[in-house]
């Protein structure tokens, strides 16, 4: 019986940078259209992308090298992940939460299945401060950061460590990440996994529930009649 949802953060409890573009210039004072890299909705016209991908860098060096540009723009030098996500999600950061994954969470919840979180960089990009006031996160029972453990999925310690911590079988926990080589980590250990598509959130959250034995509120019928 699945005890547990596992979920990755960025990307699949929030809403990825590329989707918020519009948000980002607005909150930098940036002319409309400035930014362009779209990551996983236009791969053929983001070359670093691309090239994360392909495993010829990281998903933060992606990010820092994204932030600095950013940080061009506005005539200033981040060195900081956070710097950017701070500046561009800083006044309201409940806004940024993907409301399919939001949904799902309360349902599991509502349901007895423990919820808890593995990123590998939540504080490194969020900063301490700011996921502290995002209202969702404090319905989560465990949050594994490799900010503070150093272990990055997808090396195998980085699951086994969040399943220790919940005392927890890999059979009895489903795990979501919308990275491939995060997936296939976690399957390696025997976890149940869903690959969340960004581009098809409300797929991989339907996907989710079929797993942990929930219902698709999709095929909910009619209220019956008092």
């Amino acid at each position: 019986m699945t005890q547990a949802l596992i979920l990755d953060f960025g990307g699949v409890i929030s809403r990825t940078l590329f989707e918020t573009h519009a948000d980002t210039e607005r909150a930098l004072g940036l002319p409309a259209g400035t930014l362009q890299w779209r990551g996983p909705f236009d791969p053929a016209g983001d070359a670093l992308w691309r090239a994360m991908q392909a495993g010829e860098l990281t998903e933060r060096d992606y990010w820092l090298q994204r932030t600095r540009e950013v940080g061009r723009l506005v005539g200033e030098d981040w060195d900081r992940m956070e710097t950017l996500v701070q500046r561009a999600r800083g006044a309201e950061p409940d806004a940024v939460l993907r409301p399919e994954t939001a949904a799902l969470m309360r349902e599991a919840r509502a349901a007895g299945i423990r919820l808890a979180i593995l990123s590998n960089e939540l504080d490194l990009f969020y900063g301490r401060a700011l996921r502290e006031r995002m209202a969702l996160l404090r319905e989560v029972e465990l949050i594994v950061d490799a900010t503070y453990t150093g272990v990055l999925k997808p090396d195998p310690r980085a699951y086994t460590l969040c399943l220790e911590q919940l005392g927890l079988a890999a059979t009895d926990a489903v795990f979501v990440d919308d990275q491939p080589r995060n997936i296939a980590g976690a399957v390696a250990v025997g976890l149940c996994c869903v690959a969340f598509d960004v581009t098809r959130p409300a797929e991989a959250c339907r996907q989710a529930r079929r797993l942990l034995g929930l219902p698709d509120p999709d095929l909910a019928g009619p209220p019956l009649a008092a």
